[in-house]
This record gives C-alpha cells, sequence and structure tokens, in this order.
C-alpha cells in the first residue's frame, strides 16, 4: 500500500464552515424568538362594557 499525504486543509476547511453555518443558524432562532417574545400581549376580548347596556351594532 502506499502511503498517500493527508490533506487537512480540506478537512478544517469543511469544519470551518459548518462552524459558521451553525453558529449563524444559531444566532438567528436567537434573534427569532425573542423578536416573537417582545410582543405585547393583546387581550382575547374586550372587557365587559361598564353600564351593563348590551353593545350597539350596525
Amino acid at each position: 500500500m502506499t502511503d498517500k499525504p493527508k490533506n487537512n486543509t480540506a478537512r478544517n476547511a469543511a469544519i470551518a464552515a459548518a462552524g459558521a453555518i451553525g453558529s449563524a443558524a444559531v444566532a438567528a432562532a436567537l434573534l427569532y424568538a425573542s423578536k416573537r417574545k417582545k410582543k405585547p400581549d393583546e387581550p382575547a376580548q374586550p372587557g365587559p362594557i361598564p353600564s351593563g347596556e348590551p353593545p350597539q351594532t350596525d
């Protein structure tokens, strides 16, 4: 068998690319999650009418 010299340059480039893509994905997920949390809580239904009268609708 012939011993071929190992080319670590391609391997190191692949590892660096995977790390960059992974860290970018994590950063994007964190930004997306924090953006969703900052949304103000809106009441599901309006509160009762203070006077007790039925609402008038057209």
